[in-house]
């Protein structure tokens, strides 16, 4: 593993041949990814994409989802199913013929049948929603064969991995866009609408988090069972930083003319998967011999080049009710999630005294939340799932930037073992990478996108 807070020159250098290697692999690099010069925009478009052809890797839970969600958007052929079990490929594939498509294509024979659905399919987009360590290998296959990569969260567990999408992505001019359903949320968007309006100020602090009782889920016997828990016997850090940070990374203008400067992070006791080994595996169960290396909670502060902080919390091994937090605060007010309530000097009813945020749905509504077909979708978790899919082939269509693109994917990502060193490291500081080579300082902030 190597160190790549410790300076940017290897990176660099390798950054010095991406528009001769896309030139070579007979793809035209766009303006945006193929010059690294400081003043060059992070903003990446393809020509529009009339018929979005997809691949898709791993259709258990919410692969299903996505399956589901893509199969009702207009503009979409479904053309391959990819998954190690063959059952799984096969309702899969009824899905698809149910919903009026051509039977797509299977791919069943291993774990690594995607590289054969990426070389033989002509496909346009392939999406990957399968354990952590395989997102990266399924987006560079797809991107080394002329697809579009998009995965679920995280898009990386190490910052090898990061640097490898961002690098490939750049080198292929492909997209690789990192699905991260909370920034879709009717709540996130609201608390970005308003930063746009400017009602908050300046925004200066972030607060959100991961707080989630997984216990029973790590444990389980299928999904995330076989394989989540054992992330929590070998890492200590913040596992599943995306979901709080994305959104919070969006109101402060990340990789849009801000960028995180350095974090510092501590973790606490290892104790809840422990206690539910004792209280509810029986003593020959094999897993009651497995040891846990993950705190239970672990707190991260952030700090971007703008001076604004950003405090983080994971929390998945002991008895809670779910939360994110989402609390923007700036020189004028503060907006908070669970339980949702705001607080505006010079408009909020009374001083010193938080409100619901029922009036500003009214006013403030983010556009993309007016549709009915948004506020009314139920698959997966709701709205904020079927948005993020409806935005990206949206984008694909029109030949858009897409809203999170390779750089989002590799930055927030990447707090997972920046959290990890920290933690070794008695809370040390520990540098973010710049993955944008320092473009992001003229890369305009995400705008809001009308319905």
């Amino acid at each position: 593993m190597t160190d790549d807070t410790a300076g940017p020159s290897r990176r660099d250098f390798l950054a010095v041949g991406l528009t001769g290697a896309a030139a070579l692999s007979g793809c035209a690099a766009p303006q945006a990814y193929s010059s690294l010069r400081p003043q060059a925009s992070l903003l990446f478009a393809v020509p529009p994409v009339d018929r979005v052809r997809m691949g898709f890797v791993g259709v258990g839970g919410m692969g299903t989802v996505h399956l589901d969600n893509f199969l009702a958007i207009e503009g979409v052929e479904v053309k391959a199913i990819c998954d190690i079990v063959p059952e799984k490929v096969t309702r899969a594939q009824e899905k698809v013929v149910a919903a009026g498509q051509p039977r797509p294509s299977r791919y069943d024979r291993g774990p690594r049948d995607f590289e054969r659905m990426c070389a033989e399919e002509q496909l346009d987009l392939v999406l990957t929603a399968t354990p952590w360590e395989w997102h990266v290998p399924v987006c560079l296959s797809a991107m080394q064969n002329g697809k579009h990569a998009a995965t679920e969260v995280p898009a990386a567990v190490t910052l090898d991995e990061c640097w490898q999408l961002v690098e490939t992505a750049e080198r292929t001019a492909r997209h690789c866009v990192m699905l991260e359903n909370c920034c879709y949320d009717r709540r996130e968007m609201l608390a970005l609408h308003l930063v746009r309006r400017g009602i908050f100020g300046d925004v200066l602090h972030g607060e959100c988090a991961y707080n989630h009782d997984l216990r029973s889920i790590k444990f389980a016997r299928d999904g995330e069972g076989l394989w989540r828990r054992a992330h929590a016997e070998r890492r200590n850090g913040n596992l599943y930083p995306t979901h709080g940070l994305g959104p919070v990374a969006q109101c402060m203008d990340i990789n849009r003319g801000n960028q995180l400067d350095y974090l510092v992070s501590m973790s606490g006791p290892s104790r809840g998967l422990q206690q539910w080994q004792e209280e509810h595996l029986e003593a020959a169960d094999p897993r009651r011999q497995e040891r846990y290396l993950l705190g239970d909670v672990n707190l991260t502060l952030l700090r971007t080049v703008r001076g604004q902080t950003i405090y983080l919390v994971h929390d998945t091994n002991l008895p809670r009710p779910y939360t994110r937090l989402n609390m923007i605060q700036g020189t004028r007010g503060v907006m908070q999630g669970w339980p949702d309530r705001i607080y505006v000097e010079g408009r909020s009813p009374q001083e010193h005294r938080w409100e619901p945020l029922d009036r500003w749905y009214t006013e403030f509504e983010h556009p993309l939340w007016r549709a009915e077909r948004v506020r009314t979708a139920t698959g997966g978790h709701g709205g904020m799932d079927f948005l993020e899919d409806v935005r990206l082939i949206a984008c694909l269509r029109a030949g858009q930037p897409t809203d999170l693109n390779v750089y989002d994917a590799a930055s927030w990502s990447a707090i997972s073992e920046l959290t990890e060193r920290s933690v070794r490291q008695r809370s040390r500081p520990v540098d973010v990478p710049d993955f944008t080579r320092g473009r992001w300082a003229t890369t305009p902030p995400l705008g809001i996108i009308e319905g």
